[in-house]
C-alpha cells in the first residue's frame, strides 16, 4: 500500500464516496485527490467543495469540472449517429457518462502525479467495468482502488456507523431511512434502481420520477418542434441554432413537459445478473426518433441497413465498458462516415408520452425521387416492366428448390 502515495478519488460528495474518502486516508495513509463532474445532474456541485475541504483537501486538489458541452458533443452524439439502443429499449444514460469520467481521472492523475484512481462502484454492477476498463485503455499502468471489494463495509448500516464513527456529515434523509432509490443522473438521463425496484412484478410509484410528468398529465394539446441536422448532430431547434448541451437541455424540458421518455426495464448487466432499473431519457428519445426520420430519406438503403446490423453490438460495447476499445472507435470510424449526407429538418409533434414524426426534409441530401415514388403518372421515370424479370431472377433459388421438392 506505501507504494500509492496521491490517489484521485470520483467523488459526489454523497455518503458512499465521502465514506470512502476518509477510509482511503485511514488505509492507505495517502493524499486524496477528489474529482467531481458536472454532467448536467441538476445539483449543487460546491457543497462537495467544501466536504473535501472539511477532510483536509487542500484546496489545488479538488477539481470540479463542468463537462456539460464535452459529455454531448463528443459522447452523446457521436452514440446517438448510431441510433444506438441497448437490448431493445435502453438509451445508455448511465453507460454514456463513464467513459468521460475515465478520461477525466486520468487526465488529473497526469496533472497531479497520483498512481491510483478510486471509485464508488459496487462490486455487483456494470460501472465497476467501465470505469475500469477505461482508465487501463488510457493509462496502462494505472493502480485502482474499488474499496467495495475490500472493505467490510457492505450494508448501509455499516456505512452509517463508519460516518457516525468519523464524524463524516449525513443528511437527514439517510439517517431516517432515505431515499428508496439508488439514483444516477446526467444531461441525458435519470435512473432508479433498488429497494421498491428489486421486485420486478411490482409496478414503479408515480412519485419516483423526477423529471417527467406522467402521460396521463400531460398538456392536452400537442407540440410541434422542427429539428435541424448537419452530419448527423442537432444543430437548431426551432430554427434556434444551439450548442449540444443545449439542445439537449431544451429537449429534456419539452420532453418532460409531453410524458415523454420513460422506460422500466429488466436488463442483462455485464456481470451476469439481471437488474431492474427505471430510467427517464426526454431528450434522448426525441433526438433518436428524429435522428431515424432524417436518416429515412438521406442514407442509402444498404448503408441504412448495415448501420442497423452493427448497432446492437456497438450499443453493447458501450453498455459493457469498451468506449476505448479499437473495435468501438472502428465501428465509430464507420458510422461518422454515413452521417455526411445527414443533413436537413424533421418535425415531430409532442403529445401524451408520443414522438409522432409528421415531416422531414433534406434539400441537399435526400435521396427520396417524388418523381420516381408517386402513385401518379411517372411520365417514364420507372418502367414497371422492368419488375417482372427482377421478381423472376429474386424468386429463381426458391423455384429451384420448390422443384426439387414436388419431385420427392
Amino acid at each position: 500500500m506505501s507504494e500509492i502515495k496521491k490517489v484521485v478519488l470520483a467523488y459526489s460528495g454523497g455518503l458512499d464516496t465521502s465514506v470512502i474518502l476518509k477510509w482511503l486516508q485511514d488505509t492507505y495513509q495517502c493524499e486524496v485527490v477528489t474529482f467531481t463532474a458536472d454532467l448536467g445532474q441538476g445539483e449543487e456541485l460546491e457543497p462537495a467543495r467544501q466536504k473535501a475541504l472539511q477532510f483536509g483537501i487542500k484546496p489545488e486538489n479538488i477539481f470540479i469540472d463542468d463537462l456539460r458541452e464535452e459529455f454531448v458533443r463528443d459522447f452523446v452524439f457521436p452514440m446517438f449517429r448510431a441510433n444506438t439502443v441497448y437490448e431493445g429499449e435502453y438509451l445508455l444514460g448511465t453507460s454514456i457518462a463513464r467513459p468521460l469520467i475515465a478520461k477525466r481521472l486520468i487526465d488529473i492523475v497526469n496533472k497531479t502525479g497520483a498512481q491510483a484512481i478510486a471509485h464508488g462502484a459496487t462490486g455487483k454492477g456494470n460501472d465497476q467495468v467501465r470505469f475500469e476498463l477505461g482508465a487501463y485503455a488510457l493509462k496502462p499502468g494505472i493502480k485502482i482502488i474499488a474499496p467495495w471489494r475490500e472493505w467490510d463495509l457492505l450494508s448501509r448500516e455499516k456505512l452509517l456507523g463508519y460516518a457516525e464513527k468519523h464524524g463524516i456529515p449525513v443528511d437527514m434523509k439517510h439517517k431516517n431511512g432515505g431515499s428508496p432509490y439508488s439514483m444516477d443522473a446526467n444531461l441525458l438521463h435519470i435512473s432508479f434502481e433498488g429497494r421498491h425496484l428489486e421486485d420486478p412484478a411490482a409496478e414503479a410509484e408515480e412519485s419516483m420520477w423526477r423529471w417527467t410528468v406522467s402521460p396521463e398529465n400531460a398538456p392536452d394539446s400537442a407540440e410541434y418542434l422542427d429539428i435541424e441536422f448537419k452530419n448527423g448532430d442537432i444543430v437548431a431547434l426551432n430554427g434556434e441554432s444551439m450548442s449540444p448541451a443545449t439542445v439537449l437541455t431544451k429537449l429534456n424540458e419539452l420532453g418532460s413537459k409531453h410524458g415523454i421518455g420513460r422506460l422500466d426495464l429488466v436488463e442483462n448487466r455485464y456481470v451476469g445478473m439481471k437488474s431492474r432499473g427505471c430510467y427517464e431519457t426526454p431528450g434522448g428519445t426525441i433526438i433518436l426518433k428524429a435522428h431515424r426520420a432524417i436518416e429515412s430519406i438521406t442514407l442509402d438503403r444498404e448503408v441504412a441497413h448495415l448501420k442497423d446490423d452493427l448497432m446492437p453490438r456497438y450499443a453493447s460495447m458501450i453498455y459493457n465498458g469498451y468506449w476505448w476499445s479499437p473495435e468501438r472507435e472502428a465501428i465509430q470510424t464507420l458510422i461518422n462516415h454515413t452521417q455526411s449526407c445527414v443533413n436537413g429538418w424533421v418535425r415531430v409533434k409532442l403529445y401524451k408520452g408520443n414522438v409522432i414524426v409528421v415531416g422531414r426534409d433534406s434539400k441537399t441530401d435526400s435521396l427520396f425521387d417524388p418523381t420516381i415514388a408517386t402513385f401518379e403518372d411517372d411520365k417514364g421515370a420507372y418502367d414497371q416492366k422492368d419488375a417482372g424479370g427482377f421478381i423472376k431472377l429474386n424468386a429463381l433459388r426458391m423455384r429451384i428448390a420448390a422443384n426439387l421438392h414436388n419431385k420427392k
